[in-house]
Parts: C-alpha cells; sequence; structure tokens
C-alpha cells in the first residue's frame, strides 16, 4: 500500500466471545485476535463464510460490541480513538462525524419520512438545510426510489425500498471511515449499478471503506484488497491481512 496514504482504521489483536447465558454459560469465540489495516481511499472485503463473524467484526468496529481485548484506532483529522477504550459520548460523535455504517436491515422511527431518514445523517453534523435537501434528493433519484413516496415512512416499504433508504443514508455525509454490510443484498442488477459508482466515488474522495459484499463480480469490482476470515472446529478465526484480490479464486 502506498505510503502516502495515511492509515484510517488499525485493528489489533481484536477479540470477541459471546457468553450464552440461558445455554449453560458457554462461551463462543466469535474473533480471535485479528489484526489489520484500512487507509484511507482503500476499500477493504471481509471474505468468508456465513459464521465466520464478518458482520459481527464491523459492529465492533462501529461500536456496537463490546470487545474483549485488542485495540480498533480510528484516525481522522490528525485524531485518533480507540473504539474499545471510547466513552458512549465519543463513540456517538465518532458515528455522527467520522464512522458511516450501512446495515443489512434499515431501524428507523414510525412516521418519519423516507427524505427525512436520509437527510438526518447531514443535518446532524450542522448542515443547512439549503444544502442537505437537494443532495439527499438526488441520492433518492439515484436510487431509484420515486418521488411519491418520499413522504412517506420507510416501514411501508418494500425491502429492497428500505435497503436503498438505508444506503442513500450512509452515504448522505462524507464520512472518511465507512462500513457496509451486504448493502446489495436486496437490490437488482441496475440498483446495484448505482451503489457500485457511490461506493468507487466515496473511496476516490479518500473515504476508507470495510465491507461485506456475498455477490462476487461487486467484490471483484470495489476491492483493493480481501481480508479472508475463516472459523475453525473451535469457533477462533484466523484473518490474513493484505491478500491480493487476484488470490480471490482461491478463497471463495
Amino acid at each position: 500500500m502506498p505510503s502516502e496514504r495515511p492509515v484510517s482504521v488499525q485493528v489489533d489483536k481484536l477479540t470477541k466471545t459471546f457468553t450464552l447465558h440461558n445455554q449453560g454459560g458457554v462461551v463462543i469465540d466469535v474473533l480471535n485476535e485479528i489484526s489489520f489495516e484500512v487507509c484511507a481511499g482503500e476499500c477493504v472485503v471481509l471474505d468468508g463464510h456465513s459464521g465466520a463473524g464478518k458482520s459481527t467484526l464491523l459492529r465492533t468496529l462501529y461500536g456496537n460490541y463490546k470487545a474483549d481485548a485488542g485495540s480498533i484506532l480510528i484516525s481522522s483529522a490528525g485524531k485518533t480513538l480507540d473504539v474499545i477504550q471510547a466513552s458512549p459520548r465519543e463513540i456517538l460523535a465518532l458515528r455522527r462525524q467520522i464512522v458511516g455504517y450501512v446495515s443489512q436491515f434499515l431501524r428507523v422511527i414510525p412516521r418519519v419520512s423516507a427524505l427525512e431518514v436520509v437527510m438526518e445523517p447531514a443535518r446532524l453534523i450542522g448542515l443547512p438545510i439549503e444544502t442537505v435537501k437537494p443532495r439527499a434528493e438526488a441520492l433518492l433519484r439515484q436510487l431509484n426510489i420515486p418521488e411519491r413516496i418520499w413522504q412517506l415512512a420507510p416501514s411501508t416499504f418494500s425491502g429492497g425500498e428500505q435497503q436503498r433508504i438505508n444506503i442513500a443514508r450512509g452515504f448522505m455525509a462524507d464520512y472518511p471511515v465507512l462500513l457496509l454490510d451486504e448493502p446489495t443484498a436486496s437490490l437488482d442488477a441496475d440498483n446495484c449499478a448505482v451503489v457500485m459508482a457511490l461506493i468507487e466515488a466515496a473511496r476516490d474522495r479518500g473515504a476508507a471503506i470495510v465491507g461485506i459484499f456475498h455477490d462476487r463480480a461487486m467484490r471483484e469490482r470495489v476491492a483493493d484488497r480481501l481480508i479472508p476470515m475463516q472459523e475453525s472446529s473451535k469457533g477462533q478465526q484466523a484473518v490474513r491481512d493484505r491478500t491480493p484480490l487476484q488470490s480471490m479464486e482461491k478463497l471463495v
């Protein structure tokens, strides 16, 4: 990786377990001493079978899950925060200003319109409505959301429409770091192409992107590197950093 690119995400010996209290306190090792880094302007893809811990890793990077050990350093504008050691207030500020997250499912307050849902991330960082509204409308058009439903609550939408609202919301602000959890899982080919273009534009402006994409064509187009994740029979995990994209045939 070119040395002039700053490291935006640095993960070192990240470990996460889950304790099943309703099953006798069984402990499941999900992430075991994972280490990798992502530079600005780079898209890395987590690659592995279902159950390997890919979504758990993204949620831990976002601060939804508390890691047991290790560190997650997020750097932007000359400042660095360890997500694992951060306070709740610091996590909220990180999500508002630095790290965007497109999850598999849209969770919103009922009766809030689709347009308001999309605009919210930019409004939270203080951008004026005169700037925010045209950008949100452009994203909705780009993602083929009919204008007639912009004022309706997304809870009434189809699964594919909800996913596109989720994507528009995630790309509303120019986050330095983007976490993408299967953003195209419910989309047709035309809308997948739109999402690819959004990802490429974010990478070109310098965003550090960590994503999960089960679609092979999507991985081949957007991934600069793969991070293979492998679940062992003991629930442990091996992650090898800096795997060339050319090695994909051996990993999938």
